[in-house]
């Protein structure tokens, strides 16, 4: 059983930083995609970002896209998300993702992740 655990949220001021790590263990095989998602308040569950495990392809969310930065390191199993100039509506629990396999799911939906992590706070103040 995978078990992703997230860490490095807090709280930051609108145009700061942070960076958000996710280690996965418990892996006896590659991972096909891992990522990120976000909720806020009230708000749907929304993608933000995927990296392809075996050749480091990234995608992004166009609210995003520019300013944060998804990598990983393979030797390790973890995946990091850089978050800069930071604005109030990334206040959100983010969430770390896995998809283990190909499937016909679009990367951006919840739904195509075999696992995923409890999630971590990040709250961004104007």
């Amino acid at each position: 059983q995978v078990q992703l655990v997230e860490s490095g949220g807090g709280l930051v001021q609108a145009g700061g930083s942070l960076r958000l790590s996710c280690a996965a263990s418990g892996r006896t095989f590659n991972s096909y995609v891992m990522g990120w998602f976000r909720q806020a308040p009230g708000k749907e569950r929304e993608f933000v970002a995927a990296i392809w495990w075996s050749h480091g392809s990234t995608y992004y969310a166009d609210s995003v896209k520019g300013r944060f930065t998804i990598s990983r390191d393979n030797a390790k199993n973890l995946v990091y998300l850089q978050m800069n100039s930071l604005k109030p509506e990334d206040t959100a629990v983010y969430y770390c993702v896995d998809r283990t396999k190909v499937v016909a799911t679009p990367i951006t939906r919840a739904g195509g992740y075999d696992y995923w992590g409890q999630g971590t706070q990040v709250t961004v103040s104007s």
